[in-house]
């Protein structure tokens, strides 16, 4: 009789895409399949002969890099204060565009990502990715709009646009992406969150990501204020509240919108966040560059926010590898937390199915860190 070779696959964390990570778990693999997984100490009992092979970190789903903005891949690193970063966007816009986005979604493949959003600012791009994409995703076409008096008009070129992306949607799905509570008008910003809603349309808006942000929306106050002026965007006028109670009170909250950044998040916050089903997006490594701080992680895991994790662009990240993302917060945060927002945190921020490590489900579906 002819017996397969059973190895047994560990990890510090073994993640199957549903319940809850394990410490001290496994998987059962035979013929490059998985044919168990469970407590190691379980699928020892079942399999005796089976050899114990350790896989490093982490054993999970692939991993989904669930925010980027590949258009800016050809972008010089930025390091510094938040309010310098338009301006570096702005000073090197000559190289943003599609050649970007093919060599940022190269290496989005070649970093093994199973899934990915994208923020995408030009009309070729979004044409480039729902074309050739080998990966699932969601394009997120981006609206930058602060005048309120342009808003209908803005809704109605961005409504007209989408409808005809959607006709072509594949393995890529079309989605919205106003793009801040500052860059978007508040009519504006409510017109597409009703217009997402009704379609099914995902949307993902930064929100919350600095100090600068903030001040500017409460107090209509500081270095944004002063860059806004700068760049003739002065039209807009300060809500006085804070980002995220802003995003609720025009209804863009709701389980089909991701927040990116979530860094200036107080308590109220998070329990609203979590009441309204809203997905955040951690791009740790963007914040760190941009100096805005840190995500109240542990936050979020107590009031039960879906987290996900992304790497931003290559204008303030050093790649697009988001599994790095998750090593960056290793010591910082319980790695089962950092291990699901890897897998199912990003599938589900995205609306897209989580894969799961069943049995019968090929080696080549498992991610490692």
């Amino acid at each position: 009789m002819f017996w397969l070779r059973t190895e047994l696959w560990t990890a510090e964390v073994v993640y199957t895409g549903f319940g809850t990570p394990m410490r001290r778990g496994a998987l059962a693999v035979q013929g490059g399949r998985v044919v168990g997984q469970g407590p190691l100490e379980e699928l020892q009992a079942r399999f005796p002969q089976g050899e114990v092979v350790h896989k490093g970190k982490a054993l999970f789903p692939k991993a989904v890099n669930a925010h980027t903005h590949l258009d800016l891949s050809l972008l010089p690193l930025y390091r510094g204060p938040f309010a310098g970063f338009i301006p570096h966007v702005l000073a090197h816009r000559a190289l943003r565009g599609l050649e970007g986005a093919k060599q940022g979604l190269d290496e989005l493949v070649r970093s093994g990502a199973g899934a990915f959003g994208d923020i995408v600012f030009k009309d070729e791009v979004m044409d480039f990715l729902l074309l050739e994409s080998p990966l699932p995703g969601v394009a997120f076409y981006e609206v930058f709009a602060p005048n309120p008096l342009e808003a209908e008009a803005v809704f109605a070129e961005v409504r007209r646009k989408v409808e005809a992306w959607r006709k072509r949607e594949g393995r890529v799905k079309v989605g919205l992406s106003p793009h801040s509570p500052y860059g978007v008008s508040a009519p504006l910003l409510r017109r597409l969150a009703e217009y997402a809603r009704a379609e099914g349309i995902p949307l993902m808006v930064h929100a919350a990501e600095s100090p600068e942000e903030v001040a500017f929306l409460k107090e209509g106050r500081g270095a944004l204020a002063e860059l806004l002026t700068r760049f003739g965007l002065g039209a807009f006028t300060p809500p006085g509240t804070t980002p995220i109670r802003h995003l609720h009170a025009l209804g863009v909250l709701g389980p089909t919108t991701a927040l990116v950044h979530g860094v200036q998040v107080d308590e109220e916050e998070a329990a609203l966040l979590a009441q309204t089903g809203t997905k955040v997006v951690l791009c740790p490594r963007s914040n760190r560059n941009l100096e805005v701080g840190e995500a109240p992680l542990a936050l979020y895991a107590r009031y039960g926010v879906e987290v996900a994790l992304g790497t931003d662009s290559r204008g303030s990240s050093p790649d697009l590898n988001v599994k790095n993302e998750a090593l960056f917060l290793w010591d910082k945060a319980d790695p089962r937390l950092l291990v699901r927002a890897l897998s199912r945190g990003g599938y589900r921020a995205l609306g897209l199915p989580t894969p799961r490590l069943t049995r019968g489900s090929p080696v080549d579906l498992v991610d490692s860190l």
